[in-house]
């Protein structure tokens, strides 16, 4: 057993103390477009994409988990605002430390909420979710992951980072292979050379697995920045 795993594991309402969880380095400056910004990190840009689906004659709506201090969502509104557009669009993000900037009064177009992603949970149905890299800091990723994909809505796109490292088993026998081939047997394809997650159209996703809670010790993951481990027993490997 690593030291990492003789350690007593956090649950969730643990691990929101912990400064690793709370990190306010992440999603504070990157903005919608450019060279830091969500377009460059999610290979898609979202202003793009709604706009895409405003012109079919739709409403669309946009969540994004993890959003930081809300800059990116703040710069779509105004770009929707601007274009004649707000009207058909709902923006919301969800944060689990206020640190939001200061927004526009925008009604139903842009909502703020800090909250916890352990539980939170919604009615609505989404044509976009973004999580940029803020999977990295949940405890319990599988869970967001489940409920998120019923969040969409039947054409909806549901995009993510997520490092393979840092989801375990309590036996340490699970394989990066086994990991992508579990994940994309409940609706999900991992791009490695990215680290994105996606899932299309609003699935019913239920893993086989017990999630036994999250260690904060996990250190440096992809992004360079320290990373939460999850840890879960499993009922099926793949």
């Amino acid at each position: 057993m690593t030291a990492e795993k003789k350690r007593s594991l956090l649950s969730d309402e643990e691990l929101e103390w912990s400064d690793v969880a709370a990190n306010c380095r992440m999603n504070r400056e990157r903005e919608i477009t450019g060279t830091n910004s969500y377009t460059a990190d999610l290979k898609l840009n979202p202003l793009e994409f709604l706009t895409e689906k405003i012109q079919a004659g739709q409403t669309v709506r946009w969540l994004d988990l993890c959003c930081g201090s809300g800059r990116a969502l703040i710069q779509a509104y105004e770009h929707f605002q601007q274009a004649g557009l707000s009207a058909q669009v709902q923006i919301r993000g969800i944060d689990l430390v206020n640190l939001f900037l200061p927004a526009p009064d925008a009604g139903d177009t842009l909502r703020l909420q800090t909250a916890s992603l352990h539980d939170w949970d919604t009615d609505e149905r989404f044509d976009l979710i973004t999580c940029v890299h803020g999977l990295h800091y949940v405890g319990d990723k599988l869970s967001l992951l489940a409920r998120a994909a019923g969040w969409l809505s039947s054409d909806g796109q549901f995009l993510a980072h997520l490092d393979l490292e840092n989801l375990q088993t309590v036996e340490g026998t699970w394989t990066t292979a086994d990991k992508r081939e579990f994940l994309r047997r409940r609706f999900f394809q991992y791009h490695s050379r990215t680290h994105l997650l996606t899932c299309t159209g609003q699935q019913d996703v239920r893993f086989p697995c017990r999630y036994a809670g999250a260690s904060d010790q996990a250190g440096p993951n992809f992004t360079g920045q320290p990373a939460v481990n999850s840890f879960y027993q499993l009922r099926e490997t793949v």
